[in-house]
């Protein structure tokens, strides 16, 4: 990340910021990238099921969080939101499918199974620590096993130097580090929930030189947000997905979520909304989205 100019008490700031990712899209290793698997390939995938793939010519990846550029013209193969459609799918012709269990129902992918498709399971998990191991799963399910480690690389190379940027501009004192809570909110629905530890925003927020103060109050994985909890954390700043943000009504919307208000960040309208597509979606994009929020955060005028 190009150095921007830090405030100089990243506690103090004032008003929401949205937090802008400049590389959106994933640069691919090959610079005329084509779909190939010249060998038969057997990989042991996540859930321990042996899958032979022999043709990757009609590569289908399915999970929840992918919505770069370069996917926004990919055909639609779920209904009522994140409900696979079995039917959609095999209309598709894939020759193999990838996915991580984020979609639904499991009995589509068993039907899928039973038509003949290879289907491979790697992790759900999303963290700093689960990038190269899906990127090798992915790859050697393609048989194409050098070229995911050379993404591999790229990634882990691309994230060192960027939390290494992030360190030069967050606090380095206990007592100045920002306090980060992640929240998802569907306004709509009433559904308000702290992810903790384990969740993938707890790394996250670690990455930012910040603290995590959800898995600090004891918060495993995700849970309806309590109000006193919220308060007794004592976040600085409130990161939440943009779409979360517009559910509510917005900066002021939020503040009617109970607990909100009560916090310091609320008390500042200390908000930072990111993509739903790119918060927790880790992978290629990480050290993009980590430069994005690390501007947001201790650098929101430039940013």
């Amino acid at each position: 990340m190009a150095q921007p100019t830090g405030l100089a008490d990243p506690q103090s700031h004032t008003s929401p910021t949205t937090a802008v990712v400049e590389q959106a899209d994933i640069t691919p290793i090959a610079t005329d990238p084509r779909p190939a698997l010249t060998v038969t390939v057997t990989v042991t995938d996540d859930q321990g099921t042996s899958v032979t793939v022999t043709d990757a010519s009609r590569v289908l990846a399915l999970d929840v969080s992918t919505g770069f550029p370069a996917a926004k013209d990919l055909p639609l193969v779920t209904v009522n939101g994140h409900q696979l459609n079995a039917e959609a799918i095999v209309n598709l012709r894939p020759t193999v499918i990838l996915t991580d269990t984020t979609l639904g129902s499991w009995d589509a992918m068993l039907q899928l199974r039973d038509t003949g498709v290879p289907v491979v399971v790697v992790t759900h998990k999303r963290g700093m620590d689960t990038n190269s191991a899906i990127v090798h799963d992915v790859a050697a399910a393609l048989g194409v096993p050098e070229q995911g480690r050379a993404l591999a690389d790229r990634v882990d190379r691309e994230i060192a130097a960027t939390t290494e940027a992030i360190s030069r501009l967050a606090p380095a004192e206990p007592d100045r580090k920002l306090r980060v809570v992640f929240l998802y909110l569907r306004g709509q629905a009433g559904v308000y929930h702290l992810f903790g530890e384990g969740s993938g925003a707890d790394s996250l927020i670690t990455a930012l030189g910040a603290v995590d103060v959800a898995t600090e109050v004891g918060v495993d994985g995700m849970r309806p947000v309590n109000p006193e909890a919220l308060t007794r954390a004592k976040p600085d700043v409130i990161l939440m997905m943009s779409k979360g943000l517009e559910s509510v009504g917005g900066a002021e919307g939020a503040l009617e979520v109970p607990g909100i208000a009560q916090t310091q960040a609320g008390e500042r309208r200390r908000f930072v909304d990111v993509s739903k597509h790119q918060v927790l979606g880790f992978g290629p994009l990480t050290a993009s989205v980590l430069d994005g929020l690390a501007r947001a955060l201790y650098a929101p005028e430039g940013s």
